[in-house]
């Protein structure tokens, strides 16, 4: 990873293979918020390693928060853990999938967003309606908010392999464009 890349946040999906009772969870344990009338998932928050899981009664969750991949394996625990204290063991392990990661950093460079925006194929800038400039990556599913600060902020990637290799490109192409003005 790039020294000055740093990720914020990793999405995971996981399936624990088993029925979830909601009611059950939210009369008994108290890091939890519970109103079907408004979201069928109950929140559970972790507050001590900062993930939240958005639990459904089907036994699927979604977990936000981590930092890394290793720490969604280890708010997985953490659930099950919580879990357990309603008797709820899982026969199987359960699957794990990252959805998505962000990450944020800073490339050291001035970017002239007005003058990217026409020499970045698959480029948004509208600075009336938001300062930074939307580059989605061509035949990728990463896209990077860029600012003229040279602060960027990089989101889809799966990994945090995708998530340096895609900076790395994205500073080769733009020290590129930039030569050319």
């Amino acid at each position: 990873m790039p020294e000055d890349i740093k990720i914020e946040n990793v999405v995971a999906s996981v399936t624990t293979f088993m029925d979830i009772p909601l009611e059950k969870l939210a009369t008994t344990l108290p890091n939890t918020e519970y109103n079907p009338e408004q979201f069928p998932g109950l929140v559970l928050r972790l507050k001590h390693i900062g993930i939240t899981a958005l639990v459904f009664s089907s036994g699927k969750m979604v977990c936000t928060g981590a930092k890394s991949e290793e720490m969604v394996k280890v708010g997985v625990k953490e659930i099950l853990k919580e879990l357990r204290k309603v008797n709820l063991i899982t026969k199987k392990k359960p699957e794990i999938t990252i959805q998505n990661m962000v990450a944020s950093g800073n490339l050291h460079m001035k970017l002239n967003l007005n003058s990217l925006v026409l020499k970045l194929e698959n480029a948004e800038y509208e600075p009336e309606q938001f300062p930074g400039l939307v580059y989605k990556v061509p035949n990728s599913h990463i896209t990077f908010l860029l600012f003229g600060t040279g602060k960027i902020v990089c989101t889809g990637a799966k990994n945090a392999k995708e998530v340096n290799d895609s900076v790395k490109e994205l500073t080769v192409t733009l020290k590129k464009l930039v030569k050319k003005s």
